[in-house]
Parts: C-alpha cells; structure tokens; sequence
C-alpha cells in the first residue's frame, strides 16, 4: 500500500475517537501535511455524505514525533441545514500537538461565480528541474516526497507581480492513480498543501540559514479537482519578519480553475549553531 493510502486510513476507535498511522519517514517530526490530512479524515467521517468540507483552520502547537502514531479527537460543534462545523484535537502521549476547525456545507446551493485566472506558465513536461542549485534541505524534502510529482517552474519562465517581493511557481500531483473518492483527493490535497508553500519565503533569500517549521494552516477547498492529476500551485510570501513568514498559495488545476487556496504562517527564525533547518536525516 503506498504511504498517502496507509497515512489515510485512519482507524474509528470509539464515536468520534480516531487513530492515525505512522508512515515511513526521514523526518524526526510529524509532517504538518500529515496531521492535516488526517485531522480531515477523522472530522469528515462525523459528518453526513450530504455536506463537503469546504475550509479548515489549523494550528500546529507542539512539534510530533514521527514514530508515534496520533489520536484524533472530533467535537461536533454545529450539525445545521447547510453547515456542518467540527473541531478536531491531535495528540501524542497525551498532549495537544494540533487543533483544527473545519466547515462542511451541504451540496446543491448556487450563486455568482467568479475566480482569479492562472497565470501563464510552460507545461509540467516541459520544465527541467535545475536540482544542483536548489537550497539543501528543499532538495532532502524532495527525496521525502518521492511518491508525489513536483515540479518548480523556473522563476524566469513565468511573469512576475513587481509588487510581491516572494513568488514561486509549482505543479505537483501524486505519481500513483488514486481511488474514484472525492474525499480522498481533499484530504490528499491537504496533505500536499503544506509541501513547498513555507520554502517560497526564502526566494528572495537565497542564502539565509532559517529554522522551518510550519506553525499554523488555513485552506478553502473551492471546485472539485483530482490530486492524480496536474495541480498548479501558485505560492507568495507577502511577508517576512520577526522570525516568521507569512505564506499564500492558489492552486488551480490543469484547465485553468481555481480549485483551492491555502495561507501559512511558519518559522523563519535565523538558524543558531547546532540547530538543524528541518529535523530530518541528512540535515
């Protein structure tokens, strides 16, 4: 079974009590990404197949253990005609290491629509990644996310906004054909979402040695969209002070729709002696 298939079974212990699984990783602490993910799981199996999660708000509040598998606790806040809210409390040896909020809404209702238009970039098969230079923990993260296509589109192949000093450009999608399950593409979605996004912070600093780590999520789930096929994330970093980076990704699929945006604040904490970047082997 692949890793996103294994870390997606989240097993029903009691009512509203799940247990996520560990996967392989070279990482020391809990992927963000992964308790997102499986914090969605654990909240979407409480709710009626009628509503779709259409946003969740997450913190990370303390660093997880990698080998420890995480128990999920979900509060069913709010069970309404059109919206569903839940709460869901991650932990390990039994202290809080993430909380989140996610807001279902039943399906059916219509209104206006507009959306924001892709931005002109070459083709996933055209792009030839320029490794040798890449940053060294950007390149031992992408050993990490083997499984999963990605894609950097070179920063002098797309159009550049003069007014946001940080942009980077990426398609992702997973190498493997995932399962006909709406439910499991969101939830892989929000897994990939927190891959890259805090790293397009150090685009205008190429030579910073920074603490990272992801420290809190936010993320709208907008049209429907496979995580098999070709995502475009568009990613900036509005912002960079005071050993933080704020961080924003639209992500539209191949046809041009905007099918989800995501907004990140992570650490970016000038790195001491003996501190390591990302707690990771090889790092």
């Amino acid at each position: 079974m692949s890793r996103i298939k294994t870390m997606l079974n989240v097993e029903r212990i009691d009512r509203d009590i799940f247990r996520g699984p560990t996967v392989e990783t070279s990482l020391q602490r809990t992927f963000g990404g992964q308790v997102a993910a499986q914090a969605l799981v654990a909240a979407t199996a409480t709710v009626d197949d009628a509503y779709d999660v259409h946003s969740l708000h997450a913190y990370f509040v303390a660093p997880g253990k990698s080998k420890n598998q995480t128990i999920y606790l979900v509060d069913r806040l709010r069970d309404g005609r059109s919206f569903c809210s839940r709460q869901v409390k991650a932990m390990q040896d039994g202290e809080t290491i993430f909380v989140m909020q996610a807001s279902f809404h039943r399906r059916g209702d219509q209104g206006v629509e507009h959306s924001d238009k892709m931005r002109d970039v070459p083709d996933p098969e055209d792009i030839v990644m320029d490794v040798d230079n890449m940053r060294h923990t950007m390149k031992a993260l992408l050993d990490e996310w083997c499984e999963w296509d990605i894609r950097m589109v070179p920063s002098d192949q797309f159009q550049h906004n003069p007014f946001t000093p940080s942009q980077q450009v990426v398609w992702f999608r997973s190498k493997e054909v995932l399962p006909d399950d709406d439910t499991f593409h969101v939830c892989t979605l929000a897994y990939m979402s927190d891959m890259t996004l805090l790293q397009s912070a150090w685009v205008p600093h190429p030579d910073a040695q920074v603490q990272e780590a992801s420290l809190d999520h936010a993320m709208w789930f907008l049209r429907p969209f496979r995580a098999d096929e070709w995502l475009l994330y568009d990613q900036v970093s509005p912002s960079a002070a005071n050993g933080r980076a704020l961080t924003h990704g639209r992500i539209f699929d191949r046809q041009g729709n905007l099918v989800a945006v995501v907004t990140q604040e992570g650490l970016a904490r000038t790195l001491k002696p003996g501190t390591k970047a990302i707690p990771m082997a090889g790092i």
